[in-house]
């Protein structure tokens, strides 16, 4: 019934979740010993080029009459569906690595909460991060998930508070002349933390994959992603300020899950620890259930369009047990083997490119009857071109980084990508393989 649809506000507060759920709590830290007090500037670049990545799914959505979300514009722009199918494949390994990104969060605020570092002499935090992704995977076999409508007040908790930390260290940053712009400290570092923070802006483009549940989808989910991603990056800014000023760089080196939580002391106090320590708990371990909610409906459907294995695909269930099963031991094996560098680093990349490719599907479409004025044209031209280039340019900076100053990083993550691709490419092309020998199996089965 449309009465049962959600609107513009339920949109706006899903993609808003969906990106503050964890992601500043995480890669926040990473971020800021990268780029110092310049972090905000890298999450302004990551946050256009995600907007530049909206526009473009909206702009293709519009074209292709409002398909079925993102895999479908792909296969239709491309006429590829082996694209289309890595292009999906990309999605739940991208978010894999985001949930391993906020378990890996999860466990560092929790031991530096409680004060235990090890359990009978092996480190809490693998431990930890373990646990917790176990016990979401636990309740979703279950079928218990977290859903848009109930999270609306949660959401907005937890912006009230990440806005409490920032006005209040903002006031207490100026006021004793400790707030600095960071201009002096620009070069590469803005363009590589960029890359990193990407993964923080992941979450908004859940809403493409769930058009049925949404009132007046085109026009509610465009206008959506626009308000969701650039109120985030102002959120996002704001925090990087404060905690790229009161924190030293040596203590963000040593405590980068926790950077947030720490640069609350010097205003809050030992409350201000605690309470964001609670704040970055809950928004991660919320953080991990909905996604594995979201990831695991997208990987079963993807199963029924024949874009994975049918091994995958639960039976006698209307839950999809097999892919949370799949989705959690993969997320654990990340979480508790990874670290924080490696894990936040392979998903950025795959949304990037992801997002970047999208970008490049609306640019080279961009060029329709329907953009009669000069005006329209420029932007259906400028912003896709913008977020190609961005893409490119955090892509290649991110690379270069890694393999110069991080580089059991850098082969970690390459490693990663190599395997996963060669595993889609093999899939792919055994499918057509299977069609064609499929008529001959018939037949034979015929005369027998």
């Amino acid at each position: 019934m449309a009465s049962e649809k959600i609107g513009l506000s339920e949109c706006i507060s899903m993609a808003v979740g969906g990106m503050v759920g964890g992601g500043i709590f995480a890669v926040l830290g990473v971020v800021a010993i990268t780029a110092g007090t310049l972090a905000w500037l890298a999450f302004v670049v990551a946050g256009i080029i995600a907007l530049s990545a909206g526009y473009s799914f909206v702009r293709l959505g519009r074209l292709a009459n409002e398909g079925d979300g993102p895999l479908t514009y792909v296969e239709r722009f491309t006429g590829s569906p082996k694209l289309a199918g890595m292009t999906g494949w990309t999605f739940v390994v991208g978010y894999v690595g985001t949930m391993a990104m906020y378990a890996f969060a999860f466990g560092g605020y929790f031991v530096s909460l409680v004060g235990v570092q090890s359990v009978a002499g092996i480190p809490a935090r693998p431990l930890v991060s373990g646990g917790i992704v176990v016990c979401f995977v636990a309740l979703n076999t279950l079928g218990a998930h977290a859903s848009g409508r109930t999270e609306d007040a949660l959401v907005g908790l937890k912006v009230l508070i990440l806005l409490l930390f920032g006005v209040g260290g903002l006031y207490y940053g100026f006021r004793h002349g400790e707030i600095q712009s960071g201009f002096s400290e620009f070069g590469v570092g803005p363009v590589v933390a960029a890359a990193l923070s990407f993964v923080a802006f992941e979450g908004w483009e859940l809403l493409l994959f769930d058009r049925n549940s949404v009132r007046n989808p085109a026009e509610t989910i465009r206008t959506a992603i626009y308000v969701s991603i650039v109120g985030v990056t102002g959120l996002y800014v704001i925090v990087a300020v404060v905690t790229t000023n009161l924190v030293t760089p040596a203590v963000i080196q040593q405590n980068s899950e926790t950077a947030l939580a720490i640069a609350a002391r010097p205003f809050f106090g030992q409350f201000g620890f605690v309470l964001i320590s609670v704040a970055a708990l809950f928004s991660t371990g919320s953080a991990i259930n909905a996604t594995l909610f979201s990831s695991s409906r997208l990987l079963s459907r993807m199963v029924s369009e024949e874009y994975l294995p049918a091994q995958l695909e639960s039976d006698d269930s209307d839950e999809p047990v097999r892919a949370v099963v799949v989705l959690g031991l993969l997320t654990i094996g990340f979480t508790v083997l990874g670290s924080l560098d490696g894990i936040s680093s392979f998903a950025s990349l795959a949304f990037i490119t992801i997002f970047g490719g999208v970008s490049y599907l609306a640019f080279r479409n961009r060029t329709n009857r329907s953009d009669h004025a000069t005006t329209g044209a420029r932007v259906t031209t400028v912003v896709p071109a913008f977020g190609v280039l961005g893409a490119l340019a955090t892509v290649v900076a991110l690379v270069w980084h890694l393999y110069t100053s991080q580089q059991s990083v850098f082969w970690t993550v390459a490693v990663i990508a190599i395997v996963v691709v060669t595993v889609e490419l093999l899939y792919f092309e055994r499918k057509p393989i299977e069609k064609r020998l499929s008529p001959t199996e018939s037949d034979s089965g015929d005369i027998a």
